[in-house]
């Protein structure tokens, strides 16, 4: 081998993600793209000024996907947590918020419990696994 190969750095392979971040950061994804659309129809109603609808939104799809990298700690879903009831107080901008956040909500929810189940069951099926095995 030569002295370049030896130098050569390994490629890091991609950090498994449990279910549970997936899941979550896939609902973040997908409040973001719902942000985005309440955003341009605040300002099309013209319930908000340009300004606040645009910077608004933004600002909320920033921290709806800083929740979504951040999700696999604790911070990232409580922060999570939070950024879904903020999707429902969009309801005073616009009423029908308040039903599409409720879902939203019941998604996140709904998606929070499933991947803990399912990361617990992964755990379970790796730990007896390596009992099973001499």
């Amino acid at each position: 081998m030569s002295t370049s190969e030896a130098r050569e750095p390994q490629p890091r392979g991609r950090r498994e993600r449990s279910a549970s971040e997936s899941l979550l950061s896939i609902v973040l994804l997908l409040e973001g793209f719902l942000v985005f659309f309440v955003a341009l129809a605040a300002f099309s109603l013209r319930v908000l000024t340009p300004v606040q609808a645009l910077v608004g939104g933004l600002v909320l799809i920033l921290l709806l996907a800083v929740a979504g990298r951040a999700a696999r700690y604790p911070a990232g879903r409580w922060l999570g947590w939070v950024l879904q009831l903020v999707i429902i107080a969009l309801g005073l901008v616009l009423p029908l918020m308040y039903v599409i956040g409720a879902g939203f909500l019941a998604l996140w929810a709904f998606c929070f419990a499933k991947g803990r189940s399912l990361d617990a069951a992964k755990a379970a099926h790796i730990q007896s696994t390596k009992e099973s095995t001499p």
